[in-house]
């Protein structure tokens, strides 16, 4: 006879549905819903504490979501992010992942998943999206797939890889660790490997064609036309256009970009190439090219004053209003740079104002009218004195261009911390720690521009799950249904026993934590082979697995919270893709146990 369950473990198991369920419905702002949750956890256990403890026992419960080491570790690692991309440390890797991206975009796809499932075999899964992400971001930038059809995808790979060995996660470590201690043989790195590899192939082509599809493009340049701009890019000695054709680097040219009255012939130092593109296509060009947009001296001025002052250079699109003196003046005649240490690199003509032959002086440069939109470069404080004196209107905000200076120290600070941790040196939150710390201590990352790495709905997000993976596992709730659980299976076959085992830790994984599930789980499936006669191998295997099966929610686990916010993804989005997901990963892996084991 099964007990009821206490009130306490009713509560806990109402508050998970019910977030559930506001999750899902997407009215409600993910913030909101996360506090509200908290808050009634809070207040619940504050006038009905548990048995045993005082009512600030209960508030300690519902807010130690927000210093736990989980969420220290996501910021943490959200921070070493934020150093890869403003340092433009990745960009070398983004350009080659680019390149297969341009060759077909399907092969690109398949070869990062292939990838992300490699690494995260022998990486902890986390560092392994951590150092993926930005790329990807970068990739979508750059006119390959979007984010939010990317992210998800590459989110279930590196799950999958994790799951294939012991150290590929810290619940398969857990779910190891805790059958070892009721008297099982340890298992070996590979032990299980084969099951994971025989679903990853059924699972791939899931993945790889059909989930992004059911992802929505969410990038907001799909909305309108962006601004297309022209721009002279002058050959440096450095460039690698220098004693070359354009068509020699024609590979390596930036997408977006293009070159009109190229001049034949090799090109040399102090040639100026008109070049049209967008705004971040520009940037790109300046970058990829080694050239300049603006005369070398005005450019090394800013430099200069940014590495003397401790400042980002900074691009941003401004246009010229009827007040602005620079009205009926050329760009050389305008004397911008000298005036106030800026530099134009590039100019927006509206449509409306191309033909005007007024328009261009007897030098051949064009005069500026009103309703031009100028992009320039310069430090944040220059430009905002330029636009203010010169009467022009900032557009767009501040784009502040890579300290590339430091990206090879952020990927080495990123690269030692992923290194600590997957060998098992120190733990990963102590690891991301020390990197996000470095990251700050070196410059790569600014101590005012914290906020621009951190996600306020990722934070309470983590903050509300670990609240409802505590209140769950001590009210009780994961008990009680451990206990259904047992005495239904013993009327099942030994096969669709795993398969529901598997289920069960899924639906707790996806609600609570990874290690929630796993903690109650493993006790419960040595037991129940015990009562079945089964060996106890395959079922706590059906355990170890069904905790990595979090694919469905984004509370499931801090990776599905890390790609949320750069997919611009909602509750519903998770929900879509990861059911089905789970289906196949369930009946795959079952399939597998039973085959393996003899079942």
């Amino acid at each position: 006879m099964i007990p009821v369950p206490s009130p306490h473990a009713i509560a806990a198991m109402i508050v998970t549905v019910a977030m559930f369920i506001a999750f899902a419905r997407g009215r409600l702002s993910i913030e909101i819903v996360s506090l509200m949750t908290i808050a009634v956890i809070a207040v619940g256990l504050y006038f009905f504490p548990l048995e045993g403890d005082r009512p600030t026992d209960g508030l300690a419960l519902a807010f130690a979501g927000f210093g736990h080491y989980a969420l220290i570790t996501i910021c943490a690692l959200m921070i070493m992010g934020r150093g890869l991309v403003v340092t433009g440390a990745l960009d070398p890797a983004a350009r080659l992942l680019e390149r297969v991206f341009k060759f077909n975009l399907q092969l690109g796809l398949l070869v990062s998943l292939v990838l992300a499932m490699a690494l995260s075999m022998a990486v902890n899964d986390t560092p392994v999206l951590v150092l993926l992400l930005p790329i990807f971001v970068s990739l979508a930038a750059r006119g390959a797939m979007p984010a939010s059809k990317t992210l998800i995808p590459l989110n279930a790979a590196v799950l999958i890889g994790g799951m294939a060995t012991t150290i590929g996660t810290s619940t398969n470590i857990l779910v190891v660790s805790i059958a070892v201690d009721l008297g099982m043989q340890p298992m070996s790195v590979f032990h299980y490997t084969p099951i994971v590899l025989f679903a990853a192939l059924v699972a791939l082509p899931y993945l790889w064609l059909v989930m992004p599809r059911m992802l929505a493009d969410n990038r907001t340049e799909q909305k309108h036309n962006l601004r297309q701009f022209e721009s002279r890019l002058r050959v440096t000695e450095d460039s690698i256009l220098n004693g070359r054709e354009l068509k020699e680097v024609a590979s390596r040219l930036p997408s977006g970009i293009a070159f009109h009255d190229v001049p034949p012939g090799l090109l040399r130092p102090q040639h100026r190439l008109r070049i049209t593109g967008t705004h971040e296509a520009i940037e790109e060009a300046m970058t990829v090219l080694r050239g300049d947009a603006a005369p070398s001296w005005v450019i090394d001025r800013i430099r200069r004053r940014s590495h003397d002052t401790h400042t980002d250079i900074a691009v941003v699109e401004m246009t010229v209003t009827a007040d602005s003196r620079l009205i009926g003046r050329t760009l050389p005649s305008s004397g911008i740079a000298d005036l106030y240490e800026v530099a134009v690199i590039g100019t927006h003509r509206p449509e409306t104002l191309l033909g005007e032959k007024s328009r261009t002086s007897p030098g051949g440069d064009t005069r500026f009218a009103e309703g031009d939109v100028l992009l320039v470069m310069g430090l944040p404080e220059d430009l905002q004195n330029f636009a203010r004196t010169d009467s022009l209107l900032i557009l767009e905000g501040m784009r502040e261009l890579p300290r590339r200076s430091r990206a090879v120290l952020a990927a080495c600070i990123m690269l030692g911390t992923i290194a600590l941790a997957s060998v098992g040196f120190l733990p990963i939150a102590i690891s991301a720690l020390a990197g996000a710390i470095l990251m700050f201590v070196t410059g790569c990352v600014r101590f005012d521009r914290v906020g621009r790495a951190l996600s306020a709905s990722v934070i309470v997000l983590v903050a509300a799950s670990i609240a409802i993976g505590r209140i769950i596992l001590d009210s009780g709730a994961a008990d009680w249904i451990g206990l259904v659980m047992a005495s239904g299976l013993q009327y099942l076959s030994p096969a669709a026993a795993l398969a529901a085992i598997m289920l069960t830790m899924t639906l707790l994984t996806n609600f609570s934590s990874n290690a929630t599930a796993a903690t109650v789980g493993t006790p419960i499936a040595f037991a129940i082979a015990q009562q079945l006669g089964l060996p106890a191998e395959p079922l706590v295997l059906a355990v170890l697995f069904g905790c990595n099966l979090c694919y469905a929610t984004p509370i499931a686990y801090q990776t599905n919270m890390l790609i949320m916010g750069e997919g611009s993804y909602d509750f519903a989005d998770y929900l879509r893709t990861g059911l089905p997901l789970v289906v196949i990963m369930v009946v795959t892996l079952s399939a597998g146990l039973v085959l393996t084991y003899g079942l």
